[in-house]
């Protein structure tokens, strides 16, 4: 008997277009087909899409802002790039939220909604609040649409030099704005979490605290992003507070926030030693001196908390590694293995 073989031809998926193709879903259809047409080269590191109403389109990647033309094409001025209307804000969010605006009234409350994928959509408007607070967010004006794209290994080079005989060290990394520390704590979190078998690290239980969604991009409570097999995550919850529900309640041995620094944090902090808990987390700044005069964090890493510290900048491109210190007398350890080398 002749065996039929059906033959299945499975079309290769460019797995660098996924992220822009789920963004390109949520705009209007008349920005959605401008954005089609941009460059291939610039999509695959486009960054973020604005719209302001009576404003020109704008879009920005490889360290560049760019007006958009009709066909899609790339301006350097102004004059001949599509101008945003109204409309086109509230087509965009009746297609990010379903056609349900009052759906996404709590991460109106937020200033952004982020959508499948972990993109983030940030949104201005004007803000409704009453003696409570921000209640809502109505008659919106514009909206800047991040694309999330995974970038996993950016923690490679780090990944040694946080454990010692196979511990996982209390962690900081200081960092200006958008020099990717966001980006080398997401990484440094599913390295914990899932472990490394050639670097005989096993996985530990990591419970993450994210305040604004940047670390896992939630949506609708579903971390998008790769955080790890071992990982738990509170979204949208404040780190203090946070912190503690995860020592009540979820038995970590790693605890993971972004942006550490008010007088609740210390506290927390101070529970989660207590229970023999690591700690990783981020804080802007540009050194270890520019924390000092910080009352909060200034007091915690003089405490020496912290058993490595790691300094990020964009000096040769974002994420530059500019040391690596250990936190009991801060002597730089690294002098030429990773030193200036880029994590992401």
């Amino acid at each position: 008997m002749k065996k039929v073989v059906n033959d299945i031809f499975v079309k290769k998926i460019d797995e660098s277009q996924i992220p822009l193709q789920q963004v390109e879903e949520s705009l209007c259809p008349e920005i959605r087909g401008v954005i089609k047409h941009l460059p291939v080269s610039f999509k695959n590191g486009l960054e973020e899409i604005r719209m302001r109403v009576n404003q020109p389109l704008m879009v920005y990647g490889n360290d560049c802002d760019y007006f958009v033309g009709s066909a899609g094409q790339l301006l350097l001025e102004h004059a001949n790039g599509i101008i945003i209307n109204k409309k086109n804000i509230d087509n965009t969010l009746q297609f990010i939220s379903n056609y349900s605006i009052y759906a996404v009234e709590e991460e109106l409350k937020r200033g952004y909604i982020t959508i499948k994928g972990g993109h983030r959509i940030g949104i201005t408007g004007k803000i409704i609040s009453d003696s409570k607070g921000i209640k809502t967010m109505k008659d919106f004006s514009g909206l800047n649409i991040r694309i999330s794209r995974e970038k996993k290994g950016a923690a490679k080079l780090i990944i040694p030099y946080i454990y010692e005989a196979g511990e996982f060290l209390n962690t900081l990394i200081i960092s200006p704005p958008q020099c990717g520390k966001t980006t080398l704590l997401r990484d440094i979190i599913r390295n914990i979490s899932n472990g490394n078998k050639l670097l005989g690290l096993k996985g530990l239980k990591v419970g993450v605290v994210d305040e604004r969604s940047e670390l896992g991009a939630s949506c609708q409570g579903i971390p998008q992003l790769d955080l790890g097999i071992r990982t738990d995550l509170l979204d949208t919850c404040p780190k203090a507070e946070g912190m503690m529900m995860l020592i009540r309640a979820m038995s970590p041995q790693v605890i993971a926030t972004d942006e550490i620094g008010k007088d609740s944090d210390s506290v927390a902090i101070e529970e989660a030693l207590k229970a023999g808990i690591k700690l990783i987390t981020t804080v802007h700044g540009k050194s270890i001196e520019d924390l000092y005069g910080k009352k909060v964090i200034g007091d915690i890493v003089k405490s020496k908390i912290f058993k490595r510290i790691i300094i990020l900048s964009n000096r040769n491109e974002v994420g530059t590694i500019e040391a690596i210190y250990e936190g009991e007398d801060f002597k730089n350890l690294i002098n030429s293995p990773i030193r200036n080398k880029v994590v992401n």
